[in-house]
């Protein structure tokens, strides 16, 4: 396979190019604001993010002003705050930094393409564009589509250090600062490319070539990825155990945080990730795979492995990162988005390979329109999990404006944040007793009935089920609690007033009724 710099576009690509670029930009913006905001993972990564905007504080992730949020690092933060800040606290400007990362994706393995397969790369984009996963993860707030872009901007760097004819320092010096921004993004699973980047470079040396690992780069890494990591860790004590032992050990070898565990695990989540995520180039990808133990063999050969070096790249890029999850006893659909890039690859050369392949044409065109319906569907259907309906529900029900948000023993919905403009915290009933970093409540019961004191916008929800036990915990500590109309969706919606003092007046309420009602 020629590893000759690519060819100019021709004004034949042209047309091509127009289309792709029209798909993805459909795709990635398609209903981008159309639902709310999304709990668990969405709620927690914008209320991170506006609490930056609130404090002022870019530096300490907060999940309340008493409660730092530390599980990823900040720069998926930084991006929707950034965002919110320019274009308004709405869905739509919370997800631009996501679909603008699914964007730059569909332009890298371009490319990428143009670079390593000469001829193929329209095909590559075209893969990458309407691939099931990506196109899922283009409208979901987490961190994993930011690192999967800086990913492949970083693959694509030292693809241009090591096949093109420009300056190979810029390229290295780019992928060093991908890198750094991808450690600022999830910490080392950013570096997993740069693993495979390294066992490349040791199947196929580089007679003559620029250094990957070299002072310079390592320069750049830590100027850029670690005075964050430097300032935390200085200023909370304890939080750089937590990060090495919890974030990092306790992720790659305890089944603490309880994804998929079990030995099998890997297969139970990965095999479906890779075979439906995939859709509607499986099949495609599967005659890769049934190619693969040939490659492995023919690749013993120092000769061949040069020969078919682009090839062997893309291999290794999905290989490394995935035998590395696999052995992770932490496993989620989403770790493997950034595989699709390389996996786009190559599908894209196994089509060239076919020869016969079928052009691309109506069926792809019908696989466009089901998708842009599943986009439409996720952002209508009916779900618990939008914290747009929650705030509904609170706002038809609040007495007065709500300033705050209380979930006592119960799932926090964080993404009520973002609709209601309202501070969202977890208590417990019970003496909180539990790890520093990232407990699993923010307060307790007593604590935030002394903070709330005064505070007429704080809602307070609870499971019905449980009220009775709440009441009675409230009533011990002195105050008095005043349910808000039916229950919704199984929870009862209240607020709470010290005993002898007047309830907040519901909407329409008579001031004089309520103050009377408050002294009974």
């Amino acid at each position: 396979m020629s590893t000759s710099p690519a060819t100019p576009t021709t004004s034949r690509a042209r047309p091509a190019i127009a289309w792709i670029a029209a798909i993805a930009v459909v795709m990635a913006f398609a209903f981008l604001g159309s639902r709310g905001i999304w709990d668990p993972d969405e709620g927690r990564y914008t209320n991170v993010a506006l609490n930056m905007l609130d404090s002022g504080d870019w530096l300490n992730p907060q999940r309340t002003d008493d409660t730092g949020h530390w599980t990823k690092p900040p720069l998926t933060y930084w991006l929707i705050a950034a965002s919110v800040a320019a274009f308004g606290q709405n869905p739509w400007a919370a997800r631009l930094p996501i679909a603008l990362s699914y964007l730059a994706c569909v332009y890298l393995v371009w490319r990428l393409g143009r670079r390593l397969l000469p001829g193929s790369e329209s095909t590559a984009a075209t893969i990458y564009a309407t691939l099931l996963l990506p196109l899922g993860a283009a409208q979901l707030i987490t961190t994993d589509f930011p690192l999967t872009a800086l990913q492949t901007l970083a693959v694509t760097a030292f693809v241009e250090a090591r096949f093109g004819q420009g300056r190979a320092y810029g390229w290295l010096a780019l992928m060093w600062l991908a890198f750094a921004l991808a450690f600022l993004t999830k910490g080392p699973p950013g570096l997993l490319p740069l693993l495979a980047i390294v066992v490349y470079q040791f199947l196929l040396p580089q007679p003559g070539g620029r250094r990957v690992l070299s002072i310079s780069g390592l320069v750049i890494f830590v100027v850029v990825a670690l005075p964050w990591f430097v300032a935390v860790t200085t200023r909370h004590a304890g939080l750089l155990d937590y990060f090495v032992g919890a974030e990092i050990a306790g992720r790659i070898a305890s089944p603490d945080f309880g994804r998929h565990p079990e030995w099998y695990g890997w297969l139970q989540i990965y095999a479906p990730t890779l075979v439906l995520g995939s859709l509607p180039w499986t099949g495609t990808l599967w005659r890769w795979v049934r190619t693969l133990p040939a490659d492995l063999r023919r690749w013993r050969d120092p000769a061949v492995r040069r020969e078919q070096a682009p090839l062997l790249l893309l291999t290794v890029w999905v290989l490394v990162p995935l035998l590395v999850f696999c052995i992770a006893r932490s496993r989620l659909p989403l770790y493997l988005l950034p595989l699709f890039g390389p996996l786009a690859l190559l599908a894209a050369r196994q089509r060239h390979r076919d020869g016969a392949a079928r052009p691309l044409g109506a069926w792809l065109a019908g696989w466009v329109l089901l998708a842009l319906v599943l986009k439409a569907a996720a952002a209508y259907w009916p779900t618990h999990k939008d914290a747009s309906v929650w705030a509904a529900a609170i706002r038809e029900r609040a007495p007065v404006p709500v300033t705050e948000i209380v979930f006592v023993e119960d799932m926090a919905r964080y993404g009520i944040h973002l609709h209601l403009d309202a501070e969202v915290e977890k208590i417990s009933l019970q003496p909180i007793d539990g790890p520093r970093f990232n407990p699993e409540y923010d307060e307790d019961l007593a604590t935030e009935l002394r903070e709330s004191e005064g505070e007429p916008g704080a809602i307070w929800i609870a499971k019905s089920e449980r009220l009775a036990q709440i009441r009675a915990a409230i009533d011990a500590n002195g105050h008095v609690l005043e349910p808000l109309g039916t229950p919704f969706r199984g929870r009862t919606l209240f607020t709470v007033h010290r005993k002898g003092a007047a309830p907040a007046a519901a909407p329409g309420a008579d001031p004089a009724a309520a103050d009377r009602d408050g002294r009974q």
